[in-house]
């Protein structure tokens, strides 16, 4: 979510709102939009909230987000908070690489979390981190864990929709179990399709309209010329 922009997931959110009756509808507040002020970030999360109709948004960062969670919290937004491998910050963090492998990170993400528990959050990301870690901060916390690359022992698991019925492109992460390819199944429908339409086999008569057998087509022609 570095490059996209607010307006972006406002359209996404609508989208998914539509056809969401029962899932918990949590906005991922993109890049740039609460990097620049607790003001801004109320705002910013309020359009996703009133406008884009989540019910909850969420941003990735430790310590250094805990003002931002308890001020999006005192004005009644839920907050679900982000740490371990941050992807927004990619780049700060050298790569995409799992985090908290020392003795030292590892407690700072455990201080992180709940520190972030502590300002309101009601759920935290726990992305890219040791099982073994992630199974010390689910059980530390009385808020839930969601787990993406972090082992069996957090509270919820989360995958990427397009790594799981395999629409990605590229090399997969060590943490992904891919359950179908639907890439490969769409691809080779539509090359099929090409072929037929190449050779003329499709559309058949089954599969396009007729005229009536009363209407003369012979004298359509006619006045056509």
């Amino acid at each position: 979510t570095i490059p996209v922009t607010i307006e972006e997931i406002l359209s996404a959110l609508k989208a998914v709102k539509r056809g969401s009756s029962r899932a918990l509808l949590v906005a991922d507040m993109p890049y740039g939009s609460y990097h620049t002020g607790e003001n801004t970030t109320v705002r910013n999360a309020l359009a996703l909230m009133k406008d884009g109709g989540a019910e909850a948004v969420k941003l990735e960062g430790g310590r250094n987000r805990v003002g931002l969670v308890k001020r999006l919290v005192d004005e009644e937004i839920p907050v679900m908070a982000h740490i371990g491998l941050t992807p927004q910050s990619v780049h700060k963090l050298g790569g995409y690489a799992v985090q908290g492998k020392t003795a030292d990170t590892a407690q700072r993400l455990l201080e992180d979390a709940k520190m972030l528990e502590d300002a309101g959050a009601f759920a935290i990301v726990l992305e890219l981190v040791p099982r073994e870690i992630a199974e010390i901060i689910s059980k530390e916390l009385r808020i839930s864990t969601v787990g993406i690359g972090a082992g069996t022992n957090c509270d919820i698991q989360v995958l990427v929709l397009h790594d799981l019925v395999g629409l990605s492109f590229g090399r997969l992460p060590r943490f992904v179990r891919q359950y179908a390819n639907i890439r490969e199944v769409m691809t080779e429908a539509v090359q099929n399709w090409m072929e037929d339409v190449k050779s003329g086999n499709y559309p058949s008569n089954k599969e396009s309209y007729g005229m009536p057998k009363d209407v003369n087509i012979e004298n359509i022609k006619s006045k056509v010329s």
